[in-house]
Formats: structure tokens, sequence, C-alpha cells
């Protein structure tokens, strides 16, 4: 099988390519690397650095490159919801500006879609620009599935944390920020009170969804129709506070810092739908990861 994933030199997209790869399918990246990483990119994957949010494809040069895949993981965006405040217009560009061109270029190749959805979309969208953003996609998405016939499903991704997330700037995940923390010997910075609660869902398991999803999209008839134009909720079903996973680290030295606007107080995935139709069953669990992972090793 042909797979084309963008944004597939960034945290999510890496861990999928190795999947795929390992799997024995042939795999397309396009990423403009204005949050993936050169260092991420796996042998056996043919990468090609360009901008989505350019007018149409045929204007990017790599049409001859990606014609043939049989599906897209459409994992591209600028992630996290602070930067959006800062840089809401280059938000959208990597947003609904270029989720209508992989769209378009899905309609004229009749591609399927797996697209990288959001659990913020079930707070208030309104609340910052990468959560609206993350809303308009799912409508494009629902747009070109309804009018124009493409198969298309949303995996919506509940806190994802694991191997390759960034840990420096703006873009970092809380455990990320954490993990650069510790290993600097600086004190765990905590947002608020601390309180706020995440369903935090390792990277691998998200994967797993994913590529449980497009094989679940492809088959034909009966089944296909399970997917097509659904979503499903790729989070654990439990949630922890920040000052739990500070906690995790031991005892080691905190400091809560201003709290940050436009963030949800709690994420919890509570619908089952992923388990029952794909057959999902995430086993990770970030307490044990950061003790895993950090604290065993210092």
């Amino acid at each position: 099988m042909r797979v084309l994933v963008t944004g597939g030199a960034g945290f999510v997209g890496t861990n999928l390519i190795k999947r795929l790869l390992k799997d024995g399918h042939e795999v397309i990246s396009v990423d403009n690397y204005s949050t993936g990483k050169k260092e991420n990119e796996q042998p056996g994957c043919h990468y090609y650095d360009k901008d989505l949010s350019k007018w149409s494809w045929w204007m990017l040069g790599v049409e001859d490159e990606i014609e043939g895949v049989d599906i897209i993981f459409h994992l591209a965006a600028l992630p996290r919801i602070v930067p959006s405040f800062e840089k809401p217009l280059d938000t959208y560009k990597a947003g609904p500006q270029s989720t209508i061109n992989v769209l378009e270029w899905a309609r004229h190749h009749e591609t399927p879609v797996i697209y990288a959805g959001s659990s913020s979309v079930k707070g208030d969208v309104y609340a910052n620009p990468y959560t609206f953003t993350k809303w308009q996609n799912e409508h494009l998405l629902e747009l070109y599935n309804k009018v124009f016939n493409v198969p298309t499903a949303i995996c919506r991704f509940y806190n994802v944390y694991g191997e390759h997330q960034a840990n420096e700037g703006s873009y970092c995940n809380v455990l990320g920020i954490f993990e650069t923390q510790y290993k600097e010997g600086k004190p765990l910075t905590i947002t608020g009170d601390g309180e706020q609660r995440r369903d935090f869902t390792y990277v691998g398991d998200i994967v797993d969804g994913l590529v449980r999803c497009g094989t679940s999209l492809l088959i034909p008839n009966a089944y296909h129709a399970k997917i097509n134009g659904k979503s499903f909720e790729l989070g654990n079903g439990n949630n922890y506070s920040i000052n739990e996973l500070a906690e995790a680290f031991g005892d080691y030295p905190k400091e809560y810092i201003d709290a940050r606007p436009g963030e949800m107080r709690e994420t919890l995935n509570t619908d089952t739908k992923a388990q029952e139709k794909l057959g999902w069953k995430p086993s990770g669990d970030i307490i044990r990861f950061i003790k895993e992972n950090y604290v065993l090793d210092k």
C-alpha cells in the first residue's frame, strides 16, 4: 500500500511513519518543517519539504511522486493552543487552508483521508484559534464526504505524549516541558493551580488507532460504511491532574506560574466507539511512562 502522511516529520507523524514502514508499506511525507524536524526522517520514507497551504497541489511540484497513493493520513497542523494566539494567521494557513487543498487532491484522485482531530473541539471551539481551526477542518471533511463522496474519517487525539515529542520551544506539550526541566535540574513549572485534568494518550496507541481506522476505511461495502464519515475518540478513558504528573517525578522542586488562556479545565474520553468499531485497546499510562523513562534513569 502507498501511503501519504502530511506532517510526517512531526511528533505523531514520525511515529506513524515508523509503524507504516514496519508494516511493509511505501510511505511518502509532505511537511513544511515549521515544527517538524529533519532528524525525525525515517530511512525508507520519501520526504518532501512543501507548504500545503499553497493554492493547489500541482503547484507543490510533487504530484507525480504522490500519484497513486491509496490513503492519506492528514496530520499537518501547527499544534498547541498558546502559540495560536500569537500566530492566528499561520494557524489558519496550516489548518483549513491546507486541509481544503488536501481534500481537493483527494477528491480528484478518489483517495480516502484520515484526519488527525483534537479533543479540544469537545469544548468551546471559540476559546482559541487552534481549536477553532481544528473544528473548521472537521467540517471541511464532512462537506467533502457528503457532497463529493470523499471517504473520510476523523481520529480525535487526547493529549498525546511519547517518543519524538517536542521538548523545546513553544510547541512543547506539558510532558515535553517537564522532561527538559527535569533533565536540566530546573523546577517543574505548573500553570494555574495544577488541578486541571487531562486524558493523556500514549503515541503508540494513537498510531494504532490511526492504522486501524485507515485499514478499516479501505475495506469495501458493509464495514466501510461503519467507518466512512465517522469520528473516533482516541483517549484512554481516564485522566490525571498536572499536579499528579509533577508528583510522578518524585520529591522534586515545583514552581506555580500563571494559568494559560484558552485551555479546557478537563479532558476525558467517555466514547467507546473506537474500541467497538476498530478493536482499539489503548494500553499506555503516562505515570508509568514518566517513572520508566525519566525517574528511574536519573
